[in-house]
C-alpha cells in the first residue's frame, strides 16, 4: 500500500541531511510502529510523506497505492487516502468542530466522485462515531480543538479519522502527553478502525502505546535510517534494554 524507496530528505533552509535513504513497504491490512532515538527522523518522515512544507526531497520515491506521494499537494494526498494524526494537533479558533469535519468530509467525497453527505446523514454519523470514541457532543460544537485537554486534542484527532476512513494512517507520537486512561481511549479508536483496506504506521518512543496497539512489525530509525526491523517482540527488547544494543549491533 505504501512504498518507500531510497527517500533521502534534507531541510529546505539549511543544507542538513534528515533522511539518508529510508526504505518501507506497509502492505494494506498490517499495523508498523517506527521506534527510535530522538533526532533519528521519524517525525520528518511522516512530514514528508504528508507533504509539509521546509523539506526537499533530494533522492527516492515515496507511492501510495501506485499515486507518487511526492508529486502531489497535501490535499491532494488526503483524497487519495492519507491521513497524518499528529504529535501537537492545532487549534483553530473560530471554525466550529461540526463545520470543520463536515466541510473535510464532502471534500474528500467531492474529490473521490461521490456524492456529498447531507446534513442529515453527516450529523447521524458523526454521533455514531463521537459516542464510540466516548466523545462529548459538547466537543462537538466547540471550535476546533480550541480549550481541549491534551486528550481531548488526540481523540479529536482519531475522530477525524474515523469520519475520513483513509486507506493510509500515520500517527505521529500520538500517545505523548497523554495519560493511560486517554491513552487507551485512542488506541481502542484506532483498533476499531483496523481492517484489510487499510495501513497504520504508527510513530512512538513507548512500547506502552504497543501494548494497546499490537502492530505486526517494528522498525528501528537511528540517524535517519531504518537499521532493523522485526516483530513486536522488537519494542519490547527497547523498552528493556534501550537502543544501545540494537545500535551497537547494526553499526
Amino acid at each position: 500500500m505504501l512504498e518507500i524507496k531510497g527517500l533521502n530528505v534534507k531541510l529546505e533552509e539549511e543544507d542538513k541531511q534528515i533522511l539518508k535513504g529510508v526504505d518501507l513497504s506497509v502492505e494494506a491490512g498490517t499495523v508498523h510502529a517506527i521506534m527510535g532515538p530522538n533526532g533519528s527522523g521519524k517525525s520528518t518522515l511522516s512530514y514528508v510523506l504528508s507533504g509539509r512544507d521546509g523539506y526537499v526531497v533530494t533522492e527516492g520515491s515515496a507511492t501510495l497505492e501506485g499515486h507518487d506521494l511526492l508529486d502531489l499537494e497535501p490535499e491532494e494526498r488526503a483524497a487519495i487516502g492519507l491521513f497524518l494524526a499528529f504529535q501537537y494537533p492545532v487549534e483553530i479558533p473560530g471554525v466550529g468542530n461540526m463545520t470543520f469535519l463536515r466541510t473535510a468530509v464532502n471534500a474528500q467525497r467531492k474529490a473521490r466522485g461521490l456524492e456529498e453527505m447531507n446534513a442529515t446523514e453527516f450529523l447521524k454519523l458523526i454521533r455514531q462515531k463521537a459516542k464510540e470514541l466516548q466523545i462529548d457532543a459538547d466537543m462537538l460544537k466547540r471550535p476546533v480543538n480550541v480549550g481541549f485537554s491534551g486528550g481531548e486534542k488526540k481523540r479529536n484527532e482519531i475522530l477525524q479519522m474515523a469520519m475520513l476512513e483513509p486507506k493510509m494512517c500515520i500517527l505521529d507520537e500520538t500517545d505523548s502527553g497523554l495519560d493511560v486512561d486517554a491513552m487507551k481511549l485512542v488506541a481502542d479508536g484506532v483498533n476499531a478502525l483496523r481492517g484489510a483496506g487499510r495501513g497504520f504506521l504508527v510513530i512512538t518512543h513507548y512500547q506502552r502505546l504497543l501494548n494497546h496497539i499490537q502492530p505486526d512489525v517494528v522498525h528501528i530509525m537511528s540517524d535517519g535510517r531504518i537499521v532493523k526491523s522485526g516483530g513486536p517482540e522488537l519494542a519490547l527488547e527497547v523498552e528493556e534494554n534501550g537502543y544501545g544494543d540494537i545500535l551497537s549491533e547494526v553499526a
